[in-house]
């Protein structure tokens, strides 16, 4: 009960993230979202929380010492790729987050900002782009390369920790169908991309202002 209490509080918290960054992004407009881009919202940030959850629990069930190498490299990896983005823009550094704030200030800041998204990245895609060398700090842009390389790396790294459970498995797993386990995990990631294709195809508030179609990028 407290699992499903706690899935349902994060999903929802998700997904309050995903309606903030749009009406951030699109602040300039009435956004208004209806209750179908609700239940897509609700369904992607569902299948994407819980299987990618999951699979990070079976995998240190069996593989203990390495599920934290795992997680150390997804958490470096997304932290310092907007420092990487942002060292290679050639910007200058961001003075006016707070004018109170010294350059040592700014940086403490920006590193919680880092710190959060690379958190975030490590169980599902990020609804807010972080872009050090934008004002304010978020990308404006819907970058749909981004998001198809991070979706088909993470369904790949899914995948693979699943058959890493699967080879490994101890004898706590003898009466669960193993190959249905993992049939049914891989599913549920798919069933929340399928879900996030949905809502940016039809349900998202401001898809006429896209330059083009999550269908036509891919």
């Amino acid at each position: 009960i407290f699992m499903v209490l706690s899935l349902l509080s994060i999903v929802y918290g998700a997904l309050r993230c995903n309606i903030l960054a749009i009406k951030i992004k699109y602040d300039d407009y009435d956004v208004r979202v209806k209750p179908a881009a609700y239940l897509c919202i609700f369904m992607w940030r569902s299948f994407e929380i819980a299987t990618r959850v999951t699979v990070l629990v079976l995998f240190g069930s069996v593989v203990r010492i390495w599920v934290f190498l795992i997680v150390l490299l997804n958490f470096l990896g997304y932290f310092f790729y907007p420092w990487i983005l942002f060292w290679l823009s050639k910007s200058p550094f961001p003075e006016n987050i707070e004018k109170e704030l010294s350059r040592v200030g700014t940086t403490i800041v920006l590193c919680l900002l880092t710190f959060l998204y690379a958190g975030i990245n490590m169980f599902c895609w990020s609804a807010a782009q972080v872009e050090l060398s934008d004002p304010d700090l978020i990308s404006k842009s819907q970058n749909w390369y981004q998001m198809t390389v991070y979706y088909i790396v993470r369904l790949m790294e899914n995948a693979f920790l699943l058959l890493m459970w699967y080879i490994y498995r101890t004898d706590f797993y003898l009466y669960v169908c193993a190959p249905m386990l993992f049939l049914q995990l891989l599913i549920g990631y798919c069933m929340g991309i399928f879900f996030m294709l949905v809502f940016y195809q039809f349900c998202h508030p401001c898809k006429k202002l896209f330059s083009a179609s999550i269908t036509e990028a891919l």
